[in-house]
């Protein structure tokens, strides 16, 4: 007789998110493959929107779930080879949105100057295409034919996910710091206001002062026989 484990949300999204190829494409319906895999766990999502993970990646959510296995969504996309993206350096104009879109820091490259992408790390997640304004970013095959995790391995799936979280915290501390500049500058603003009104302030403030001195004396001279 077979005893039925009962495992808790946390641990089944954690098993769900090992899953899933971590390309963080967002063609799921979600930001990313976290959220997907916390969607499934607590909302019941269906386990069938996930093209990177193609039927193979669908098998193993319903070995996880205890769902049977579904035909992927075509809402969602359709299974195919890994992609790789390429930039025309030829059309490039430095803008960095591309480096903005990329979920896992795989493309280097400076303001006004050619990006390029570090193909070991990119994870043909799509997001740079639309992002890019001048069309200079295509996609090339790059799994002979492979596709869904044929054609993507345990260990890039891992990689990916580590780049990707270094992604969010890179993401925070820029965030986190830009505040504190905005807060320094506002408060530079402040003290420089400050120091504009205090010579007013002080003249006020001797004024005032010159005005109670020459009743104090009014008050003086009138008590002398």
């Amino acid at each position: 007789m077979t005893r039925a484990v009962t495992i808790t949300v946390e641990a089944l999204i954690e098993r769900l998110d090992q899953a899933l190829p971590q390309t963080q494409c967002t063609r799921c319906g979600y930001p990313d493959c976290r959220s997907y895999a916390e969607a499934i766990a607590r909302e019941g999502v269906p386990i069938n929107q996930c093209p990177p993970g193609g039927a193979e990646g669908i098998a193993r959510l319903a070995d996880i779930t205890g769902q049977p296995a579904a035909p992927l969504s075509p809402a969602h996309g359709v299974e195919g080879p890994r992609l790789l993206a390429v930039i025309d350096e030829d059309w490039c104009i430095g803008c960095t949105l591309c480096i903005k879109a990329c979920p896992v820091d795989c493309i280097a490259g400076a303001p006004k100057q050619m990006h390029v992408v570090v193909a070991e790390q990119c994870t043909g997640c799509e997001l740079c295409v639309p992002a890019c304004p001048v069309d200079c970013i295509s996609l090339v095959e790059v799994s002979a034919g492979h596709t869904a995790w044929q054609a993507w391995s345990g260990g890039q799936a891992e990689q990916a996910r580590d780049r990707y979280a270094f992604h969010r915290l890179r993401e925070q501390r820029e965030k986190i710091e830009n505040e504190q500049r905005l807060q320094a500058k506002a408060e530079h603003k402040l003290a420089h206001l400050a120091e504009l009104t205090k010579p007013a302030d002080a003249a006020e403030l001797e004024r005032k002062r010159a005005v109670v001195e020459a009743a104090l004396a009014r008050a003086r001279a009138k008590r002398l026989p």
